[in-house]
């Protein structure tokens, strides 16, 4: 499919440096001019303003959504970014499900995560970005395609970096609580204070309760007979409730710290407690039904950070992070009746286990410790050196005969990056850097096929080096051209190379994933008479992925497993557009709509083989490629008194429907695909007193669509919630 090349304009977008210039009183500043056009929104989703100069003359592409006109919603970081273009939110049920963030074709594990630049690998679900409330952020930072080395990780697809509330206050509580459809709670309460001695302390509190007892259309359900035995229609669709899916998480952060000393702009110590359960409800295709599978889990992490400008001489910046994170995954199968999806059970004989009997304890220690080092050496010119050390070590204890779990399983990982950045005039600037990637593994590998009995210990060792340049230019006023490349690595996480103990099995054999990644980017943004501003943006993508890390599913026994493979080559081709605009400070609409077309490329089943590839050009199955989103706000400010406001907000959501498998098995009558979806969130807002005290009303799905996603997992249907915040302070 021809691609065509949409100018536009990238919003004027911010990220804040992590070495930006303190004032006194802690807040940040920066020595930028503005542009005079107007900060464009997404949504209500500002584009965070604090570096503008800085982030749209920078050649990276990146997005920052300030989260302070979502907070009195029931969102959490995730649903944030769901208006930004080429952001897709994947999830396999309601509250607390697995989710995974799409990001320009790319998804799962080919996006990373950070908090305040910290990778957050091996931090365990309960405090995933789906279960954090969008009060915990400042702002949000979207990186696109290639990724600066002051991450320094191994993304393919992009990073999000959540940037944490900084701004220092002489005190301050943010409380909240919601209720809402499917036994559904959140709460939420963060205070803390600033001293003059430049001491200072912050204690953040949330949880989230559901049932998630939603109905869903299950096909083929089993049903008891008298006197034993059971019959199902495998064609025949019957409506019927989730009943055992309910799930709660519970999180407290404690930071103390100094700011602004002759020996550190920065010093913090933290801890984050979190702990969470869940019940199990089905496979990963939604086609058994569990009544007693369960979870549980806990984390605990301490960790440090330092900033210092001007570090023993002028110009150089350094910055040091570090975390220890211990957790603890819970797996129970050991139930001896069976279920189906009417709730109904029998004794199945003696024999335990739902799928099989376990009850499985993982215990893993995390280690992550980031140096970086920016030194300014003279105006227009920037070095920055980054390194990264991530290591995992899990040992499981299990009830059950498996020697696998008798062998750790640890993997180390060390990433270098360096870069130059060339800056010389307001109008371009240029960057070239270079990124060296390790990794060690080790842990069980099945002698002979899937004998639980015959393992042994191994390991195998990868290093590769990555490189790239960015450069951006202003063509005309208001208008700018972003082109980058980089050679990127994407090295197996964890889960991948080991499983999850349950529903996710891991191979040690799997390759790390190379990728060659081309963007180039257009934006543009003009205010007219000072009450009308417009936007555009536009960017093409191309990526050619060797070794990409396949996620499939593997029926074992009558039950699907998550699996993983390498597969050889994978095409991807891309655009996403957006356009907004708002009319002075009441009426804000607008959209984007992303194409992505991610194509198996190898021509041959295996490296060396002459047999032809059977999928060679076919999409590959379960991502979705077409998919946008449109809003529109109105807000009424001053209503029923000064400082109050009252805004009303809509969102549609549209995905096109996508294979399951892939589009060259089957005839056109069996072939099973995610059917194309559309969704109508309305949101009522009533703000007091400049925001000091908020009310909130939603409704998720307005037409209570029918909703899928990964594997055709199904998702809510239509829903209320109502939420209260109070954000007072000094």
């Amino acid at each position: 499919m021809t691609q065509k090349l949409f100018f536009a304009c990238l919003l004027l977008a911010t990220c804040q440096n992590i070495f930006a210039d303190n004032d006194d009183n802690g807040s940040k500043k920066t020595n930028s001019k503005l542009d005079t056009s107007t900060p464009i929104q997404l949504k209500e989703v500002t584009v965070v303003s604090s570096s503008v100069k800085r982030i749209n003359e920078s050649a990276f592409n990146a997005v920052g959504v300030d989260t302070k006109s979502l907070q009195n919603t029931t969102q959490n970081l995730s649903d944030a970014l769901r208006q930004v273009p080429g952001v897709k939110l994947r999830e396999t049920g309601g509250v607390g499900s697995d989710m995974q963030l799409m990001l320009d074709g790319f998804s799962g594990k080919h996006v990373k995560v950070f908090i305040d630049g910290v990778p957050q690998e091996g931090v365990g679900q309960s405090f995933g970005l789906n279960n954090i409330p969008v009060t915990y952020a400042d702002h949000i930072e979207v990186y696109r395609g290639v990724v600066p080395v002051e991450f320094g990780t191994d993304a393919i697809g992009g990073v999000i970096n959540v940037v944490t509330k900084k701004t220092a206050r002489r005190w301050y509580l943010d409380a909240s609580y919601s209720y809402g459809s499917f036994n559904t709670h959140k709460s939420n309460v963060d205070f803390g204070q600033y001293f003059k001695n430049g001491l200072t302390y912050e204690i953040n509190f949330f949880q989230n309760y559901s049932d998630n007892n939603y109905q869903i259309d299950a096909t083929g359900v089993k049903h008891f007979l008298e006197g034993g035995g059971s019959q199902q229609n495998a064609k025949k669709t019957e409506r019927v409730e989730r009943l055992h899916d309910a799930y709660h998480n519970e999180a407290l952060v404690v930071k103390v710290g100094v700011l602004n000393k002759s020996w550190a702009d920065r010093l913090m110590l933290s801890a984050t407690l979190s702990q969470s359960y869940k019940e199990i409800q089905t496979d990963t295709r939604q086609t058994v039904a569990f009544g007693q599978r369960h979870r549980k889990a806990w984390s605990l992490m301490p960790a440090l950070e330092y900033k210092k400008r001007h570090f023993l001489i002028d110009n150089l910046d350094v910055m040091l992070t570090a975390n220890y994170n211990r957790n603890m995954t819970n797996n129970v199968d050991t139930a001896t009746y069976e279920y189906n999806w009417l709730g109904e059970h029998r004794y199945k004989n003696g024999r335990k286990g739902e799928v099989s009997y376990q009850d499985t304890k993982a215990y893993s220690d995390n280690w992550n410790a980031t140096f970086r080092a920016i030194y300014r050496p003279s105006k227009g010119h920037t070095i920055t050196l980054n390194h990264l050390m991530q290591s995992a070590d899990r040992k499981t204890n299990t009830a059950t005969v498996d020697l696998s779990n008798s062998i750790n399983k640890v993997t180390v990982k060390r990433i270098t990056g360096l870069s130059y950045q060339l800056a010389p005039t307001d109008r371009w600037n240029a960057t070239v850097f270079v990124k060296n990637y390790d990794q060690r593994n080790s842990g069980p590998l099945a002698l002979s096929g899937n004998d639980n009995t015959s393992y042994v210990k191994t390991h195998n060792d990868v290093s590769t080096l990555g490189y790239g340049a960015a450069a951006a230019y202003y063509i005309l006023r208001g208008w700018q051209l972003k082109l980058s490349y980089e050679r990127a690595c994407r090295l197996p996480t964890t889960d991948e190379l080991f499983g999850d103990n349950d529903l996710e099995r891991g191979k040690f054999e799997l390759k790390p994933e190379r990728s060659h990644n081309y963007n180039l980017n257009m934006n543009y943004s003009h205010t007219f008479d000072r009450q009308h501003a417009l936007y555009l943006e536009g960017g093409l993508i191309y990526r050619l992925t060797k070794d990409y890390i396949k996620r499939t599913t593997e029926n074992v026994s009558g039950t699907y497993y998550g699996a993983y493979s390498n597969h050889g080559r994978v095409e991807t081709k891309g655009y996403n557009v957006g356009l907004r605009y708002d009319y002075q400070r009441w009426l804000s609409v607008g959209g984007n709509w992303t194409q992505m077309d991610v194509r198996d490329d190898e021509k041959t089943q295996e490296t060396g083989s002459k047999q032809t590839n059977l999928t060679y050009g076919a999409r590959m199955p379960n991502l979705p490629y077409q998919f946008a989103n449109a809003d529109m706000t109105l807000r009424w400010h001053d209503l029923g008194g000064k400082g109050n406001l009252l805004s009303c907000t809509y969102d549609l959501f549209y995905t096109h429907s996508f294979p399951l498998f892939s589009e060259v098995y089957g005839s056109a009558s069996n072939k099973m695909t995610v059917p194309t979806q559309t969704a109508h969130n309305l949101t009522l807002t009533y703000a007091m007193k400049h925001g000091k005290y908020n009310f909130s009303l939603e409704c998720h799905n307005l037409t209570d669509a029918k909703l899928y996603d990964n594997f055709n997992l199904q998702k809510a249907g239509r829903a209320f919630y109502g939420k209260v915040r109070i954000n007072i302070g000094g």
